[in-house]
């Protein structure tokens, strides 16, 4: 059995009565729902939507691509094109296998030509990392810096406040990144986040990540900070329609069926899967990832099947699945038949099987609650 790894935090996460998984082979907090903090996923995801929530997510991949032309070689791998961003901005892309499958989606840093940051998600790192490192052209080097950087997600309406406070630059824009000192010491101010509210990910070195933190929490009493867990994290994330990795999206999902088009730079010469991609497209997809909300109590969770309001054969499966804090009744995303006459639109009705009783939704595009990232 391989030992988990931990992030600078973990005794930190410990002493907070943490209750600790397994993510991606880092041993990660869910929730802080046991002595002394008590806390857990609701009370954490309401304080990210009211003030803010300080979330560890160091397990994240950090990924260095550097040398002549690295850029331009990133940009020939992922969907994304990264002429849509200049150096100091940072862009949402995704990893490809040549059917159009989605190996994973990542993060892009553009720090310069030259010097590039990628941040898959943890349990993919060693997969980007092999496939860049392969296909890199001489003079172009790949460096795992995983534990080189922490990473705090600052999220919430006070985030502002709260990094301010610290003395770390804010207001710069949605999907920026600034280089700044805290205390002497550097740290990457990017804003940007996976809660669908305003905030900023920090990336101290990792040595530096402990000390942060508990700046973090200590300055963020008096804008009603709370620790937050990966549990708050996907139902938020979930609230906003944002896809998980490995249930939304996969190798058996492309991203014309995951809605996210928007994420692939169409007249790009060169990425992973355009030839298939291109060719989904033209073809139109045959199922799509939809919205669902709950028209009764009912809570859909990942691979509840799905089926029309009238009866008859399944016709997709619920992907991710949750009780809304925000609105207090079960959302969720599935992939739904698409591209035939009798498809589902938005709108409709449909029945998931909740654990053999029959639950009715409404077909829906997300996102369930209104962002507020910019």
């Amino acid at each position: 059995m391989t030992e988990l790894r931990h992030s600078p935090l973990h005794e930190r996460h410990r002493e907070l009565g943490a209750k600790l998984a397994d993510f991606g082979g880092w041993e990660m907090p869910i929730d802080y729902g046991g002595a002394p903090a008590k806390l857990g996923v609701v009370a954490e995801h309401t304080a990210v939507r009211t003030a803010v929530g300080v979330f560890d997510v160091t397990h994240l991949g950090k990924l260095s691509v550097t040398g002549p032309g690295a850029a331009a070689f990133v940009d020939s791998c992922f969907t994304n094109a990264l002429d849509r961003i200049a150096p100091g901005s940072a862009q949402y892309s995704l990893c490809c296998a040549e059917d159009g499958g989605v190996v994973d989606d990542l993060i892009v840093y553009l720090r310069a030509d030259d010097d590039v940051l990628v941040v898959p998600n943890a349990a993919n790192c060693a997969t980007v990392a092999g496939l860049l490192a392969e296909a890199a052209p001489a003079g172009v080097t790949v460096t795992d810096r995983h534990t080189d950087f922490g990473v705090l997600a600052v999220q919430g309406p006070r985030a502002d406040d709260l990094v301010a406070a610290l003395g770390l630059p804010t207001g710069h824009e949605y999907m920026s990144f600034v280089d700044a000192t805290w205390d002497g010491r550097p740290v990457v101010v990017c804003r940007s986040g996976y809660t669908g509210e305003r905030g900023y990910e920090l990336l101290p070195r990792w040595d530096d990540t402990g000390d942060l933190w508990d700046a973090l929490l200590k300055t963020g009493e008096q804008f009603g900070a709370m620790p937050c867990g990966l549990g708050a994290r996907d139902t938020l994330r979930t609230e906003m329609g944002y896809p998980l990795h490995g249930q939304d999206i996969s190798r058996a999902v492309t991203p014309v069926q995951a809605g996210l088009g928007w994420a692939v730079g169409w007249d790009k010469p060169a990425f992973w899967g355009r030839d298939a991609l291109l060719a989904e497209k033209a073809a139109g997809r045959s199922r799509r990832l939809v919205g669902l909300v709950g028209l009764e109590r009912a809570i859909p969770r990942c691979h509840m099947t799905v089926l029309r309001a009238g009866g008859g054969p399944a016709i997709g499966e619920v992907t991710s699945g949750t009780f809304s804090p925000t609105r207090k009744v079960g959302i969720g995303l599935a992939l739904l038949e698409a591209g035939t006459p009798d498809a589902v639109a938005d709108g409709d009705e449909v029945v998931v099987d909740v654990r053999g009783r029959p639950g009715r939704f409404q077909v829906t595009r997300p996102p369930f609650v209104e962002s507020h990232v910019r």
